[in-house]
C-alpha cells in the first residue's frame, strides 16, 4: 500500500468515508479542508447507471455555472468575415481558419475551448485526431458549433463548462474555487447536477445518479447524499 503522508492523515480526519452528506455540510468539509497555497478547484464527480459504450446511454451536455467557474478560459474561435470580427469583440483570444489550422496542426493549442460556425466544420473537422483526443473538438450538442458565436464566446469567457460520461460512467467537472463563498458553490453544483440530470439519455435504465462525491484540487472526497443536489 502506498505511504499516506501526515497531510492526507491530517486532511480526512473528521470526514466519515462511509457517511452521506448533505451538500451544505461537504462543501464546509471541503473548504475547511483546503490547504494548498493556491486556490483550489472544487470538483464534483458523478456516477452514472449508464454504459457509455451503447451511443443510446451517452450523456453529453454543458452547464452555465450562475457564479462563473473561477477560470481563465481561453477561446478559440474558427470564423471568417463578419463572424470572425464578431468573436474577437467578444474577447476570443484566437480568431482564424486556415491559418488557425496550421497552427493546430503544428502542435501548437494555446486555448482550453474551441468553438466554430457551421461552415468551417468541414475545415476543423481534419483536426479531429488533433483536438477530439483533448476533449477541444466542437460540437453542436454543447452549443460549440454555431452562427451565435458572440454568445458561444461570453459563455465559454463567463463559465459554461462542458461535460462528457468516461467509460466508468462518471461525470465531473470543475465548478468553482475555494476562495467562492460556500452558498454560491452550492448554487454551482446544483445547477451542473440539474443539467446532467436534463442530459439523461433515453437508454439509461434503473437509478441515474448513483453517487456524488465533492472534493478539492489536493483535498480528500467527501461524499454527498445525491437527493441533496438533484431537481426535485
Amino acid at each position: 500500500m502506498a505511504h499516506e503522508g501526515k497531510r492526507i492523515r491530517a486532511a480526512r480526519e473528521g470526514i466519515d468515508a462511509l457517511k452521506l452528506y448533505s451538500i451544505d455540510e461537504a462543501i464546509k468539509l471541503v473548504k475547511e479542508k483546503a490547504s494548498a497555497k493556491f486556490d483550489e478547484t472544487v470538483e464534483i464527480s458523478m456516477n452514472l447507471g449508464v454504459d457509455p459504450r451503447h451511443a443510446d446511454q451517452m450523456v453529453r451536455g454543458v452547464c452555465n455555472l450562475p457564479n462563473g467557474s473561477g477560470r481563465t478560459v481561453r477561446v478559440a474561435v474558427f470564423a471568417r468575415g463578419a463572424k470572425a470580427d464578431e468573436a474577437r469583440e467578444a474577447g476570443a483570444d484566437i480568431v482564424g481558419a486556415e491559418d488557425l489550422l496550421e497552427i493546430v496542426q503544428g502542435g501548437k493549442i494555446e486555448f482550453d475551448r474551441c468553438i466554430a460556425t457551421p461552415d468551417l466544420m468541414p475545415l476543423v473537422g481534419r483536426l479531429g485526431k488533433v483536438l477530439g483526443p483533448r476533449g477541444l473538438m466542437p460540437n453542436p450538442k454543447v452549443g460549440t458549433v454555431t452562427m451565435d458565436v458572440k454568445g458561444a464566446v461570453a459563455g465559454a469567457k463567463g463559465g459554461s463548462v462542458e461535460f462528457r460520461v468516461e467509460k466508468a460512467g462518471i461525470v465531473h467537472a470543475g465548478i468553482g474555487k475555494v476562495s467562492f463563498d460556500a452558498d454560491k458553490l452550492v448554487e454551482n453544483i446544483k445547477a451542473f447536477a440539474d443539467a446532467v440530470s436534463k442530459a439523461k439519455p433515453a437508454g439509461a435504465k434503473g437509478q441515474y445518479v448513483q453517487r456524488v462525491a465533492v472534493t478539492s484540487s489536493m483535498g480528500p472526497g467527501v461524499k454527498v447524499e445525491p437527493a441533496t443536489v438533484l431537481p426535485a
